[in-house]
């Protein structure tokens, strides 16, 4: 199943994407249910389901794509340096636990809608990763037990400004200028993706593979991650864990590859779908 957030005529709501367009589930379930992660929170991944056979309220063409959970209450945990190949260009060590930092609600857009390019850097770097979104609450959560608690899997570009990043060790301000990252183009359940190390993850910037790897190369693969981070923190459902991003970074290339005005940039999973967003100056924003 996939689930999605989207927003018609100025109205935000989220819904069910078939194979004809999206029911509009914020309107057939109502209540207090506005958002996909207060759909999480009720456990209403079973009602949602049987809105899988339900004629669609839109056309896919007719909705603007949100970030696929953009509640400003939900935890965004990004994991830095989780591919050999990346940890490897950035001339750093394998780390013993994993390298984490937040990114806020509103540094990011949904697919389709554009990446700004902030006028104070050049340096505007891509980084596909595959995003993990919680669907039950998880403190001190086994390895073992870890993928009982995930709802879902999407595509996400960490859009990464580089000397920001780099003003000091902690990586906060390089990675949430305004609407520099991407999340989406929709949550694909569980269920539907039993073995996500055979996953493959690609990143195309104007058409050309920059970036392409097996989530099976992560150090710390998704069952780790839940379990240190449910270590220490209380994973509500419409949490999201970003895992990481492989080798082939604009910034390990020589010369550096930087994304500017006018470019493309998508993030593949296979059986996830594509993140497309194009790149605009923040001035022409």
């Amino acid at each position: 199943m996939r689930l999605m957030s989207f927003e018609n005529k100025g109205k935000a709501s989220f819904g069910v994407v078939t194979n004809n367009g999206v029911v509009d589930a914020g309107k057939r379930l109502g209540g207090e249910i506005r958002t996909l992660r207060d759909a999480l929170i009720a456990g209403s991944l079973p009602e949602l389901r049987k809105l899988e056979q339900s004629q669609p309220d839109y056309a896919l063409d007719e909705v603007s794509f949100l970030p696929v959970i953009p509640d400003p209450g939900a935890k965004l945990l990004c994991v830095g340096i989780n591919y050999l190949p990346h940890i490897k260009e950035m001339g750093r060590e394998r780390p013993p636990h994993p390298v984490l930092f937040v990114r806020f609600a509103d540094s990011l857009v949904g697919h389709g809608q554009p990446l700004i390019r902030p006028r104070l850097s050049q340096q505007f770097d891509y980084e596909g990763e595959l995003a993990v979104i919680i669907g039950k609450r998880a403190r001190h959560v086994s390895r073992e037990r870890a993928l009982e608690h995930v709802a879902g899997y999407a595509c996400f570009n960490d859009g990464s400004i580089r000397d920001y990043q780099r003003h000091s060790q902690q990586f906060t301000p390089g990675k949430n200028f305004h609407r520099s990252g991407s999340f989406g183009p929709w949550l694909v359940t569980a269920d539907e993706q039993p073995d996500i190390g055979k996953l493959e993850l690609v990143t195309r910037l104007n058409g050309n593979i920059v970036q392409q790897e097996s989530v099976g190369a992560l150090c710390f693969d998704v069952p780790q991650l839940i379990e240190y981070c449910s270590s220490w923190a209380q994973l509500e459902p419409g949490d999201v864990i970003v895992t990481g991003t492989p080798g082939g970074v604009g910034a390990g290339r020589t010369p550096p590859l930087w994304m500017k005005a006018g470019d493309t940039v998508e993030v593949e999973i296979s059986g996830i779908g594509v993140l497309r967003n194009p790149v605009v100056d923040e001035a022409a924003a």
